[in-house]
This record gives C-alpha cells, sequence and structure tokens, in this order.
C-alpha cells in the first residue's frame, strides 16, 4: 500500500502509511460510497472524529465510534443536544466521547461560584449547565451506546473477548475563555490521572510536536502532555485521539519502545473543510 498525502474525500481508500504495524490499519482518505473494508474477525474498527462544532455529516460504520471534543459550536445546551441527537442515529454499537474548549454548558465552572462564572454568555443559563451534564449521562444516551468521558476511563470489549481500557480528558491549554483549560504548569497533574492500563487514549490537545501544526507553522500541543505520553506507565497505549487544531489533521506513528516496538498511532480527527472521519483498525 502506498502512503497518501493530501486528504481527498472521492479518493481510493489506501492506508496511511506503509510502515504501520502490522497489527494496524489506519485510512485517512477514502471515498465514502466505497468504505474500506472490515478486516474482519479479531480486528476491532473505531472510527475517529472530532471539532464537529454542531455540524452533522456522514460517518461510515464501525465497532467504536471516538469523538475527542468540541461537541457544541458556541457552547450552549442546544448546540450540544445537536451533536448528541446526531450520535445516537449512528450505527456504532459503542461511542465514547469527550468535550472540549468550545463546550461550555459542560464545564462547571461556569456554574455560580466557579472560576469562570463572570465569562458565562448570557445565552447560557446555569439550568442549562445543570442540564447539559445531567444529558451527557442520560440512560437514553447510554441506551443507546454513548458513554461521557470527563477525566475518566471506561474498558470496551471487543467480540473477541479483547479488552481495550479508553481514557478520556477534555482538556487543554490555555487558549482564549473557553470550557476545561488550563494554565502552563497544571497539565502535568491533569494527565497523571492517566491509568497505566490505558490502551486508547482520548484528549482534546494534541501533544506537543504530533499532528499539532497551525496555519501559521507554529506547533501547539500540550507539552506536558507529551512529557505524560513518554512515562514508562503508558508505553502500552496503542491509540491516542485528539481533535483542537484544525489545522493539524492526520496521523502518526510515534513511541516506539522496547514494550511497543510497532509504536503508538496518533489521530488528530479535527473536521477538516471535507469531513472525513479516520478509520482506525486494531488487532485485538
Amino acid at each position: 500500500m502506498s502512503p497518501i498525502s493530501s486528504l481527498d474525500a472521492k479518493a481510493q481508500a489506501t492506508a496511511v502509511d506503509p510502515g504501520l504495524p502490522p497489527r494496524a490499519k489506519v485510512y485517512d482518505s477514502y471515498d465514502l460510497t466505497h468504505i474500506p473494508k472490515h478486516p474482519g474477525e479479531g480486528w476491532t474498527r473505531f472510527v475517529c472524529i472530532s471539532d464537529n462544532h454542531s455540524h452533522i455529516f456522514h460517518v461510515p460504520p464501525g465497532d467504536v465510534l471516538l469523538h475527542a471534543g468540541d461537541l457544541s459550536r458556541l457552547g450552549t445546551l442546544a448546540d450540544l443536544q445537536v451533536t448528541l441527537n446526531w450520535l445516537k442515529t449512528l450505527p456504532h454499537p459503542k461511542k465514547y466521547f469527550i468535550a472540549g474548549n468550545h463546550d461550555l454548558c459542560l464545564d462547571v465552572q461556569y456554574e455560580e461560584g466557579g472560576e469562570l462564572v463572570q465569562f458565562k454568555p448570557r445565552d447560557l443559563p446555569t439550568k442549562d449547565l445543570a442540564a447539559a451534564r445531567k444529558l451527557v449521562r442520560s440512560k437514553s444516551l447510554i441506551a443507546a451506546g454513548m458513554h461521557y468521558l470527563e477525566h475518566e476511563a471506561a474498558v470496551y470489549t471487543a467480540q473477541s473477548g479483547k479488552t481495550y481500557t479508553i481514557y478520556g480528558s477534555p482538556a487543554a491549554p490555555f487558549y482564549s475563555i473557553g470550557a476545561f483549560q488550563y494554565s502552563a504548569g497544571d497539565g502535568r497533574r491533569i494527565y497523571s490521572r492517566i491509568p497505566p492500563s490505558v490502551d486508547i487514549l482520548m484528549t482534546h490537545t494534541p501533544s506537543l510536536g504530533v499532528c499539532d501544526i497551525t496555519k501559521r507553522g507554529k506547533h501547539a500541543g500540550c507539552a506536558e502532555l507529551a512529557e505524560r505520553l513518554l512515562d514508562d506507565d503508558l508505553q502500552s497505549c496503542r491509540l491516542h485521539v485528539c481533535g483542537h487544531i484544525h489545522e493539524g489533521r492526520g496521523v502518526a506513528v510515534v513511541g516506539q519502545t522496547e514494550r511497543l516496538p510497532e509504536g503508538r498511532i496518533s489521530v488528530n480527527a479535527a473536521l477538516p473543510r471535507i469531513p472525513l472521519p479516520i478509520i482506525v483498525d486494531l488487532k485485538d
């Protein structure tokens, strides 16, 4: 298979990199009317999206959907409901999602007594904050296979019986007033909560230097997250899905070590001009 260098929704399905580990196949360019064939028994298909900002679009089927945050456009409850109602209709048996810096209605710091209450928009009443946080953990979403992760882990069991520990964090370095942001120096504490057992990591921000280049050519990922990913206890993490930096959309294989000689697949799934989810097939 040959590598691809551009995003084209009508391109023939092609694996991203011929150097990918034999236990993984990744597609970031394919024809939505001719989805790459599922590898079959003993493999799990993860479909990765991020930063849809209340925009809905066609998503190919798979075993698991991973959404890396910025569910809403302006951070209101109404915006959030648009995305959640859409996610409920998608065919993936399990869907794991996190928030991002646009998702103000999910950040408790906008409530009375919170550090960001003075910046709360007029169209985000206090009652909507409580309603939003209740909604993402509602029985109706759980019944639809949807699981909201906010600095917490969940376990997915594949058809083969293989279990994947999935951890999600909505945090991102401070850029401008928004949700779930932290100041320099706080990232290490935040990411210390990632459990050693994690197989799949979801963060809204990329790590520094990996799929994080802005349109101005600068790296905008988090250095403290990058440092955490170098720790010995995270060397079994096979897939890292993020978003946030739209221009950084893409795939990289990083972190080759003795424990993980095949490396970790890093996916920035933020929506580009053409909304095309990134498909990651992992051998169980």
